[in-house]
């Protein structure tokens, strides 16, 4: 028995041995040991070494818990956010005033710097003179020059590079310190738009300094139509969300906050803006205009009162009021008095419509008041 149990104990020890010679054999050194966690690829050893090619990184069940995970995008504010681009800059096109620089593939010498397209939109480059660049792409305009020059090489190829923009403007008015016309370079949100106007015309009320501005009446126009931006929201309440990107030919009003003054738009002789007066009411105020037109419907005078997001809308039968069977309807400063020329029933569309009078009214009276005549003395002589 003692000899049976000694062979089967010396078995053991045999097989146990083995075992951990081949373990230690495969084993990477102790010098490339990284910890249970690592595991190896399957790319084969180095030529004379029995340490692995490569290590990876410990599986995600393995890692550090307490590693802050990272973040998978930037925080953006409102407006700013590249993948949401507009037509105008996904199809973005060339201008008078815009410059590009030009070079033949393979004649370093043809090269041109700083080209600037002309006021007339056009562009010219060694024997193509005279090529129509405004409203073209930069691969458009290439092509454009390649066809020309077509004439005078066998297989042109001409490199358009842009330099830099000023075609694409946008324009603040109102009540900002510097107003005018702005390059639009580079995408840029309304609130940036205002800072490059160097911002909103402040004075003193109460020994407090405060914004002369209008919010709830400042509009943006875009394309001939109003884009619903709340402007209190913006700057009073601080809602990026409101932030929005500017486009080509943007026109920003900030109208006067303390400016007393009421609009009479739509049929009447004389439409635009008048002072107010403690006893103003519809019919003394369309008395002020001129009065209503031929085609004037009086029966059905729209007020609009509060701002132009979120209008209280008042209507008032001038035609009772007149024939003294109802009454007339007293008028607040900022109050909007749009006067249709047909019969009208739906509410919302004639909104639009004193909006827009409204819009335009306001743009005219700045530039009249604001802007002087372009023609200032004669230009021809006079006649005896």
């Amino acid at each position: 028995m003692i000899t049976l149990r000694r062979r089967a104990a010396l078995a053991a020890a045999l097989l146990l041995g083995a075992a951990r010679v081949v373990s230690a054999a495969d084993a990477p050194p102790f010098s490339a040991y990284v910890g249970p966690s690592a595991r190896l690829t399957n790319r084969p050893a180095a030529a004379g070494t029995n340490r692995p090619a490569a290590l990876l990184p410990p599986p995600a069940a393995h890692r550090d818990t307490n590693t802050p995970p990272e973040a998978t995008a930037p925080l953006v504010y409102a407006g700013t956010n590249a993948k949401t681009k507009s037509a105008w800059q996904q199809h973005l096109t060339l201008g008078a005033g815009d410059v590009v620089n030009l070079t033949f593939y393979g004649r370093g010498d043809l090269a041109r710097a700083d080209v600037a397209i002309e006021p007339d939109g056009r562009i010219s480059y060694l024997q193509a003179q005279g090529v129509m660049a405004s409203g073209l792409t930069i691969d458009e305009l290439r092509q454009a020059l390649n066809d020309e020059l077509g004439k005078y090489y066998r297989h042109p190829r001409v490199i358009v590079t842009p330099g830099a923009f000023h075609s694409k403007k946008f324009y603040i008015l109102g009540k900002v310190v510097n107003k005018g016309a702005f390059p639009l370079d580079r995408p840029r949100t309304l609130l940036e738009a205002v800072a490059m106007a160097s911002g909103l015309e402040t004075g003193l009320f109460q020994l407090n300094t405060v914004e002369l501005a209008d919010f709830p009446r400042s509009f943006l126009v875009r394309a001939g139509h109003r884009v619903q931006v709340d402007f209190e929201r913006l700057f009073i309440e601080g809602d990026l969300s409101q932030n929005i990107l500017m486009e080509p030919d943007d026109y920003l009003y900030f109208p006067s906050a303390i400016a007393n003054d009421i609009y009479v738009l739509g049929s009447v002789r004389s439409p635009g803006a008048q002072g107010l007066t403690s006893l103003a009411t519809v019919l003394s105020a369309v008395t002020l205009a001129g009065g209503f037109t031929e085609d004037a419907f009086q029966s059905r005078v729209l007020v609009v009162r509060g701002s132009l997001d979120h209008p209280q809308r008042i209507i008032v039968n001038t035609a009772d009021a007149l024939a003294a069977r109802g009454k007339d309807f007293r008028l607040e400063p900022k109050d909007i008095v749009y006067v249709a020329d047909h019969p009208w029933t739906a509410e919302e569309n004639m909104l639009d419509l004193a909006v827009n009078a409204f819009i335009q009214t306001m743009t005219a009276v700045w530039t009249g008041n604001n802007i002087g005549p372009l023609i200032t003395h004669p230009i021809l002589p006079s006649i005896k």
